[in-house]
């Protein structure tokens, strides 16, 4: 298809603004990394004393450990279980399958302070279900401040991620072969084992890889429940660099930065090589391919409970815990907690001004952010669409770039470019420096949701009305976009959903008039306030909530 020179330029155009807007924060924080003092300092030199420092620190080695722990523990548990429910949902007659898939997703957007949260609430050494364990027991059974506690949880809470992955390869794959196998005798275990996991294993491999990565940027539930007995991740131990030496550490955050970067880059590449082997079968797949429900007879009910104590475990117990916490005073060894009830910690919300901007940013960033974020995916993703040209395989790989900066990592690398570059700095105390940091970091998100709705429109129709002479911003506005309206807006309720709990990338961003829920939630635990957290914790489910249920209600498609 020939492309005019106007057209062309402005398709290089918008990939050289993504690419400008990619990486000039990580360019930043490479140079960042060689410097002795942070880059705004009267005097700097070139040295690699940065390096140094924390290549030979025990905390930097120990947190590395850590993270390693972490990712292969994860991985060894949510990858099989993953694979386990999405066979249930998918492939099985399953009872209550249909209204159990939303309630399976939701940790995916809930904050990980939030879960993290209810956990301490619900299973923490006085929690309201280790106290009668402890009594059952003598001991309480668990401990939720360990790294294997630790392990267990975020193990559990990304079991979603490999579900939606090997949930979608599966509803893509004809269950002929399921059937053929039952004939032969095989029971529903073995069919599951021998027939359906094999023909997903690209998509299981590729999302062990997103979960292994995960590992690797997880903040909230160390910071929550490795912090009090010293656990460190790389996240963490980035984040304890912050005033190290009593004035901003950025020399020795970027190396950190660095060695983040080194390691879950090349995992992003593999993610790459292993989605585009995850359609392999495909072909077995045609429009009328038959999805018959394999029946598990007498192990139907065991199935159930099995998905059951995962829900249990996973979604209403700390659920359960930030409810509770926030309509009681006080929660403990001999406190009756019907006697504590108490709807205070919400009205006390409203007595300081930066929690009630925090709740109100939160929804505008989400619902107005989230909004213009989707817009700017779709001019990108419109960019390169329908175009042979080596631009945009740039762009395939400026669209990888983020995913390999944890949130944490991009929102610091925000902040030093508004502080870096002179014009900007008027911008660092407002919101739009808190949406540009959300809209960078899910750029590959956003991109992808865009491009699904993309590849639903057919070439003919731009091709006729280019036929009978309508340009390219022509077919665009008339032709292509009201045909992926709906995708858009699906796009939309997702990003809100994501951006309403994100949490570390706006963290080193927050700051009079740029509180939101997210980062507060890590501010005020970083004090202790239990009560406030309790609170804002519930608004920030109910967000989310609200924004689950309208997506449902409209028929957006949560598996991909």
């Amino acid at each position: 298809m020939s492309t005019s020179r106007p057209q062309s330029w402005a398709r290089v155009s918008v990939i050289l603004v993504t690419a400008l807007v990619v990486l000039a924060p990580l360019a930043l924080v490479f140079y960042q990394s060689f410097l002795d003092n942070p880059f705004f300092a009267p005097k700097v030199q070139f040295t690699l004393s940065a390096y140094d420092f924390v290549l030979n620190d025990e905390d930097f080695h120990s947190a590395f450990l850590n993270s390693l722990m972490i990712a292969t523990g994860m991985t060894a548990i949510a990858v099989p279980l993953g694979g386990l429910l999405a066979f249930l949902i998918v492939r099985t007659d399953l009872p209550g399958r249909r209204w159990i898939e939303p309630l399976l997703l939701l940790p995916v957007f809930l904050s990980p302070v939030v879960l993290a949260f209810g956990y301490v609430v619900a299973a923490g050494p006085v929690g309201f279900l280790s106290l009668p364990a402890e009594s059952l027991f003598g001991f309480v059974p668990w401990d939720i401040y360990s790294i294997y506690g630790l392990v267990l949880v975020a193990g559990l809470t990304h079991v979603p991620h490999v579900y939606l992955y090997a949930s979608s390869a599966l509803r893509g794959v004809s269950s002929d072969l399921e059937e053929a196998a039952r004939i032969g005798g095989a029971g529903p275990w073995r069919v599951a084992l021998d027939v359906s996991l094999p023909m997903v294993m690209p998509a299981l491999l590729y999302s062990g890889v997103l979960v292994f990565f995960l590992g690797f940027e997880l903040f909230g539930l160390p910071l929550v429940l490795g912090d009090p007995q010293g656990i460190l991740v790389m996240s963490t131990y980035l984040y304890k660099l912050t005033n190290l030496l009593g004035t901003p550490s950025y020399q020795l955050m970027a190396v950190v930065v660095v060695a983040l970067v080194l390691v879950t880059f090349p995992l992003v590449i593999l993610q790459r090589r292993l989605l585009r082997q995850a359609g392999k079968y495909v072909t077995l797949k045609g429009k009328g391919a038959r999805q018959t429900p394999l029946k598990l007879g007498g192990w139907k009910w065991l199935a159930f409970a099995i998905l059951a104590l995962w829900l249990v475990a996973t979604v209403v117990v700390p659920l359960a815990g930030i409810g509770l916490r926030s309509v009681v005073s006080s929660w403990g060894r001999g406190v009756t907690l019907s006697d504590q009830l108490t709807l205070a910690h919400y009205r006390d919300l409203w007595q300081y001004p930066n929690l009630i901007r925090g709740i109100l940013n939160t929804l505008g960033v989400g619902v107005i952010g989230g909004a213009l974020s989707v817009a700017c995916y779709t001019v990108i993703s419109l960019a390169a669409h329908r175009w042979q040209s080596g631009w945009t395989r740039l762009l395939d790989f400026l669209v990888l770039v983020p995913r390999a900066m944890p949130g944490l990592v991009a929102g610091l690398a925000i902040l030093w470019i508004f502080l870096f570059v002179p014009g900007l700095g008027v911008l660092k105390s407002t919101m739009i420096s808190v949406w540009i940091a959300y809209t960078v970091v899910w750029l590959a998100y956003g991109m992808r949701l865009i491009s699904t709705a993309l590849l639903q429109v057919g070439p003919e129709l731009e091709e006729g009305a280019r036929v009978v002479g309508a340009g390219p911003h022509r077919v665009n506005m008339d032709i292509t976009i009201p045909l992926i309206r709906f995708g858009m807006l699906g796009s939309w309720l997702l990003i809100f959903m994501i951006f309403v709990r994100e949490y570390s990338t706006g963290i080193y961003l927050l700051g009079p008039g740029t509180e939101v829920i997210g980062s507060l939630l890590v501010s005020l635990w970083g004090t202790g306030d239990i009560d406030l957290i309790s609170a804002l914790s519930v608004i920030n489910v109910a967000m989310v909530g609200a924004g689950l249920l309208t997506a449902l209600r409209l028929g957006v498609r949560l598996h991909g």
